[in-house]
Parts: structure tokens; C-alpha cells; sequence
């Protein structure tokens, strides 16, 4: 039974669009030095969150002090920005920030539980092996996604793509870290959810009541939020708030028991096997590149995302390839200055751009600079890595969901009234969540995850893909999209695919080259498919 023609008069959808209106500054379109300055650092004030809190989890396991954990987030820093410039010079060119990813994080855990360290008595002298062998594996695991990335044969899994199956992959990568945001602010209830309200009023609502600072609270609502919720934290923490509350409780409210402050030195600047010679161990370097191939899944998904909301067109599937490679060679460096957790596309600041309406280039490149600049000026860096850990949770409540909006918002190109798009969509993100979701609970009640073999490294191989949600959701909804019904003529248009035909090749869209081409001419030696 067909529909009848709508009427003229009747409301008729809003029309898809390749890329977001109302964005302040684009790619290519720098805002002035001061804003830019200021941008950058909140960028920076940004992925600090992450940088901190994986350290703070890891070190104290490993056997490390305060002076590990702080040489640790130091170099952690340091490789974020030269990284982060690698990608935004070489890389994508899109403004997204290279930093630690916490799917490394399960390998790591593994290594650090291995039976081989359990001789050494020194407990800092247990950390330096752990970090060695951490450094082995990266430095085995990056060649997997360098030679993905640079052959041009990760291009040949992203032509498949379209906007039905990127959707539920964009859309996890922002919804799947929903562990990360309220579950960290109700650690410490009154400091956590009044960052998270004044969050949300600065950035949305004051804006529409004060119309003349319309653009400065829009665009550093994270400053002003992390200024007020700090030293709101700070006048509890000295006056006397917290005295006698549970360890737990005093670690996450307090601003004074980070310990970096004191234990950062005044001047470092990490250097490339600063802990001694790598450690390789087989199993280890193939758990810790499946999570590598983790990461690239999921860094395309946020690639997605960065170039949405820097209002730029889609990448190319070469582009998408020759970030990847450049991704790859992250980790290499992250493996050789032994940052004991490997690297990939920050998801919480894919979200920041969103907040500020600013998708420049040159704020990211900026934000490297800062990140390179306090890594050295340890006690300086210190300050600033020592704001309570449920404000940090407080902003990514407002990234991540970002982030998934994002995902959802691919959906513009679909025909959703299509029963074929809607279990795809449907059935993707179910399963999405909940697999990951059983593969956790199970290695939280039992403390090994479902597969329980005598060989870790196997375990971790299938344990840690399957514990990502954007990884299982992606994959579900792209071999569902390009095995389902592939022939039928109509299905094409239902998937979105006409809508990315134009980028499936460089020079496709006159708009590619501007956003995406290679600087000082390189593009000549290295052109793009």
C-alpha cells in the first residue's frame, strides 16, 4: 500500500546537510591569536582528564610512588603533543588530539598481573620492568596499524562504509563511555554534579540570557566551569569538610591528594627509553596489538566525529588510511618513551569542538604546544593535573554524549522508515552494549573474563575486542549493511551510500582538497586515491 504525495502546504523534513551550520571557525579557519590561545589551553585542560586518571589507576598497582606517577604523566603529555601535531601537519589534518586511550588499558592490567614480575621485591623497580615490557608490546603492536594505515589497505575497509553503518560505530564511540561520566561524578556527589549544572548553564543557558557575552561563555564554559568547581572544592578541602572521611572519599574530594604536586620535578623532559631497554614477550606484543586494531576501529569512528563537528566534509577513505598510519606511528613513539599505555583519537575533545563551535586547526596545534610546554615544566603541569577527578567526569557527561549525537545524526542520510535500517541500527547498537556488557560483569564477578584459557595472551585477544562497545557495534552494523540485501537496487539509497559517493575519492569534492591535503606541497610525492 503506497503513501500518498504530501501536500505542499503539509511540513516537509528538514533537509540532510554534509556539513553542520553555525560553526564559528572551521578547519581552515583560525579565530584570532588571543581566542586561539585561550582555545588551545582548553583543550589542553581537557585531555588532562584521561591523561591523569589512567596513570592514578595504573601506577600505584605497578608499584610505583607519586614520582613515578608524575614522570608518567609527564611523558604521557610530552608524546600527546608531538603526536598531535604529526596528525594535524601529516596525519587526517582534522583538529583531533592524539592521546592515551584506556583500550590499551586491559593489556596493560595483564601485564602487570603476569607471574613474571612477582620475584622482583622492590616495588619501583617492579614498575620499571612493568613499563619495559609495556614499551615491548607497543612497540610490536604499532606496526600493525602503520602498515593498515600507510598500504592503503585499512582505505579498503573504509570504502564499505556508510552513513547506516558508521552510525552506530560514531555513535558508541561517544555513548559507550558512559562508565566514564556520571559513575565518576557521584564519587564525589557535591563537588561532581555541581560541575556538571554549571556545566550546562554557562555553555547553553547563559549564552540566551546575556546576549553580549553570548561567544565567551559558549566557547570557555569548560574554564569557567573548572575555575568555579575547583575553588569551590578547594574551600571545602581547607575548611575541614572532608576531615576523618573514608580514604576513597578524601582521594576523589580533596585538591590536595593528587601528590603530583610535590613529587613533579621543576624540569624534565622525557626521552626515548628513559626506564631502560624494552622488554618483548610474544604473547604479550599479539594481546596488545588486537588492541591496537581496537583502537583503529574506534579512532575511525572518532575521525568521523571530528570532521562532523569541525563542520568539514567526510574524509576520504585515503585520508582515513594515512591518519591511521600516522596513528600507528603514535604508538610507536608512545612505546619507545615508555608511556605504558598506547594512543588514539581523544573522544572528549571531539566533544569540546562540538560545545565551542570551533573546529580550527591551529587551536589543536596550539593545544600540543601547551601540552609539550607543561610536560617540561613539571610542577607547573602538576597544578593544573591535580583537579579533582569528578569534575573531569563532569565534562565528559557533556563530551561523550556529544560525541554519540553525532553518530546519530549520520542517520539524516538514511531512510529510517526502511524496516532493513531499522534492524541494522536497531539490532547493532543492542548488541553493542550488550555484549560488552556480559564480557564485564563476568570479569568483574570473577575476575578473568569469558574466555579463561592457560594462555593469557589468547585470553586477552578475544576478551578485550569484546569488551568494546563501538568495536562490537561497528562491526555488527558493517557486515550487516554490506551482506544484507547488498543487490537490491533501493537499498542503496536506504543506506545513505549515494550521499559519500563524492568522497570516496580525493579529488571527488573540490571541498577534500581544502581540508585534507597534504601541506608544502607533499601531496605531489604522496598522492592520494
Amino acid at each position: 500500500m503506497s503513501a500518498p504525495a504530501p501536500k505542499a502546504s503539509e511540513p516537509q523534513p528538514h533537509p540532510p546537510k554534509e556539513q553542520l551550520p553555525d560553526i564559528s571557525y572551521c578547519i581552515t579557519s583560525p579565530p584570532p591569536w588571543p581566542e586561539a590561545i585561550l582555545l588551545g589551553f582548553q583543550h589542553y585542560l581537557v585531555m588532562l582528564g584521561t591523561t591523569v586518571l589512567i596513570p592514578s589507576a595504573l601506577v600505584p598497582q605497578m608499584g610505583g610512588r607519586n614520582e613515578e606517577k608524575a614522570k608518567l604523566i609527564q611523558t604521557i603529555l610530552f608524546v600527546a603533543g608531538i603526536n598531535t601535531l604529526l596528525q594535524t601537519v601529516f596525519g587526517t589534518r582534522l583538529p583531533a588530539i592524539i592521546g592515551a586511550s584506556y583500550t590499551f588499558v586491559p593489556v596493560t592490567i595483564s601485564i602487570m598481573l603476569s607471574g613474571r614480575f612477582n620475584d622482583v621485591a622492590d616495588p619501583v623497580d617492579r614498575f620499571t620492568r612493568i613499563i619495559r615490557a609495556t614499551q615491548g608490546a607497543l612497540i610490536v603492536a604499532s606496526t600493525l596499524q602503520i602498515i593498515l594505515g600507510f598500504s592503503g589497505l585499512w582505505r579498503n575497509v573504509v570504502r564499505f562504509l556508510s552513513p547506516l553503518s558508521a552510525a552506530p560505530l560514531v555513535g558508541l564511540v561517544g555513548f559507550g563511555l558512559y562508565e566514564l561520566g556520571f559513575p565518576g561524578v557521584a564519587k564525589c556527589i557535591e563537588i561532581g554534579l555541581p560541575g556538571l549544572i554549571i556545566l550546562i548553564l554557562i555553555s547553553h543557558y547563559t549564552p540566551h540570557v546575556m546576549k553580549g557575552g553570548k561567544h565567551v561563555f559558549a566557547r570557555y564554559a569548560v574554564i569557567f566551569t573548572v575555575a568555579i568547581v575547583w575553588l569551590y572544592a578547594f574551600f571545602l578541602t581547607i575548611g575541614g569538610a572532608y576531615n576523618g572521611d573514608k580514604t576513597d572519599t578524601q582521594r576523589s574530594c580533596r585538591t590536595d591528594r593528587a601528590g603530583l604536586i610535590g613529587a613533579a620535578p621543576w624540569i624534565r623532559v622525557p626521552w626515548p627509553f628513559q626506564w631502560g631497554t624494552p622488554l618483548f614477550d610474544a604473547g604479550e606484543s599479539f594481546a596488545m596489538m588486537m588492541a591496537s586494531f581496537v583502537a583503529l576501529v574506534e579512532s575511525t569512528g572518532a575521525f568521523i566525529a571530528v570532521s562532523r563537528y569541525a563542520s568539514a566534509t567526510m574524509p576520504p577513505p585515503s585520508v582515513i588510511s594515512r591518519g591511521v598510519g600516522w596513528q600507528g606511528v603514535a604508538i610507536l613513539i608512545s612505546g619507545l618513551f615508555g608511556t605504558g599505555i598506547g594512543s588514539s583519537v581523544s573522544v572528549e575533545n571531539a566533544g569540546l569542538i562540538a560545545l565551542t563551535k570551533v573546529g580550527s586547526r591551529r587551536v589543536v596545534q596550539i593545544s600540543a604546544g601547551f601540552m609539550i610546554f607543561f610536560s617540561i615544566l613539571g610542577k607547573f603541569g602538576a597544578v593544573f593535573a591535580s583537579i579533582p577527578a569528578p569534575i573531569v567526569a563532569a565534562l565528559f557527561c557533556l563530551f561523550f554524549a556529544y560525541v554519540g549525537a553525532g553518530g546519530l545524526s549520520l542517520l539524516q542520510y538514511c531512510n529510517l522508515n526502511s524496516f532493513r535500517t531499522l534492524f541494522i541500527l536497531g539490532f547493532s547498537i543492542f548488541l553493542g552494549l550488550s555484549i560488552p556488557q556480559y564480557f564485564n560483569e563476568h570479569t568483574a564477578i570473577k575476575g578473568y573474563g569469558p574466555v579463561h584459557t592457560g594462555a593469557r595472551w589468547f585470553n586477552d585477544m578475544v576478551n578485550v575486542p569484546f569488551s568494546s562497545k563501538a568495536f562490537v557495534g561497528g562491526c555488527v552494523a558493517y557486515f550487516l549493511d554490506t551482506t544484507l540485501h547488498k543487490n537490491d537496487g533501493s537499498i542503496r539509497k536506504d543506506r545513505g551510500k549515494h550521499w559519500w559517493d563524492r568522497f570516496w575519492t580525493f579529488k571527488g569534492d573540490p571541498r577534500t582538497e581544502e581540508f585534507y591535503a597534504l601541506p608544502f606541497n607533499l601531496h605531489k610525492y604522496f598522492p592520494p586515491a
